[in-house]
């Protein structure tokens, strides 16, 4: 397999809806990288024991982390919650994602920065899963926290508080989430936490983290990461309101394809949901991959390349 490139372009990129889109390359190397820019790779739903996808999502991750820093491109790690099942209790953080994703071999662990899940959450409100990851998880039992990738400003949210938290730990984490925007002002703004507030699948989404969601939008930030839902897609810059919006809307992307098995567009029962939610414009399933973004002074490029070693979706967009 080609090692992935640091960059990817978006020539017209097209917003007519395409499920399950054929792969867009086959050999991603031949993409040039945005002079300076900055790397995130990851993805969400990671890791269940007895179960070999989270380890090839793992080498696909280590593969770039290795690529990148022998060309002095700086990259970090993005996790979208959910690192291991049924829990991420010590046991099972021990015996599924620290073979895989966890490895000290390889590369992830140095430059990683999770964000909490729900079945991360619901092992002693997170406690293991704040050990494991110690600082690079943010303040201990907060779930929230925020960093800088370049020009860039990065957001970690805890979507868990905004749908099972106490109503003071949801305003706490909504006060600090207004007053890191007002702090960080910054023309390209990104942030990501587990539970997606639009999406295609049975769940349909979670209206509770539709606070943060207003709050994120009201400061001109372009991208949010999601994952919960086990499989790939990608809406239109949009409102809190699910209302098309090209100039002021953000870009919302699911990558719940970590390696925990995957769902795609159909509920526990086998059937598909009764109709796609608006604004989503790619939809892929029955590929475990990872989400590559590559962050400009000024624009972001995005490509979902699968275990597989294909690029099944690129975007790009500049910020606001």
């Amino acid at each position: 397999m080609a090692l992935p490139v640091l960059a990817f372009g978006c020539d017209g990129c097209n917003y007519g809806l395409r499920p399950t889109p054929p792969p867009v390359a086959d050999a991603p190397s031949a993409e040039v990288a945005l002079a300076g820019a900055k790397v995130m790779i990851g993805a969400g739903d990671i890791a269940e024991c007895g179960k070999s996808d989270d380890e090839r999502t793992s080498v696909l991750v280590d593969s770039v982390l290795r690529a990148n820093a022998a060309a002095s491109v700086e990259t970090v790690v993005f996790t979208l919650g959910d690192h291991a099942y049924p829990e991420a209790s010590p046991r099972y953080l021990s015996r599924c994602f620290t073979p895989s994703w966890g490895d000290t071999s390889k590369l992830i662990m140095r430059s990683i920065r999770p964000s909490i899940g729900n079945h991360d959450f619901q092992a002693e409100r997170g406690a293991p899963y704040y050990r494991y990851f110690g600082e690079r998880a943010g303040p201990a039992g907060k779930g929230y926290y925020s960093y800088q990738v370049g020009d860039w400003h990065v957001i970690v949210l805890n979507s868990e508080l905004a749908v099972d938290g106490l109503v003071g730990e949801r305003r706490e984490q909504e006060e600090w989430l207004r007053a890191d925007v007002t702090k960080n002002r910054r023309l390209c703004t990104l942030a990501y936490f587990h539970k997606p507030l639009f999406s295609s699948s049975w769940r349909r989404g979670s209206p509770a983290v539709e606070r943060l969601w207003a709050i994120l939008y009201a400061s001109d930030v372009e991208l949010i990461l999601n994952g919960h839902d086990h499989k790939y897609e990608r809406f239109a810059p949009q409102t809190p309101a699910g209302a098309p919006d090209s100039v002021k809307g953000i870009e919302q992307i699911i990558v719940g394809t970590g390696g925990s098995d995957l769902t795609g567009f159909k509920s526990v029962f086998g059937f598909r949901s009764a109709s796609l939610a608006s604004n989503s414009v790619v939809r892929i399933e029955g590929h475990f991959g990872v989400l590559i973004i590559t962050l400009g002074s000024d624009q972001y490029r995005t490509a979902f390349l699968a275990t597989d070693g294909r690029v099944w979706d690129r975007n790009g967009r500049k910020c606001r």
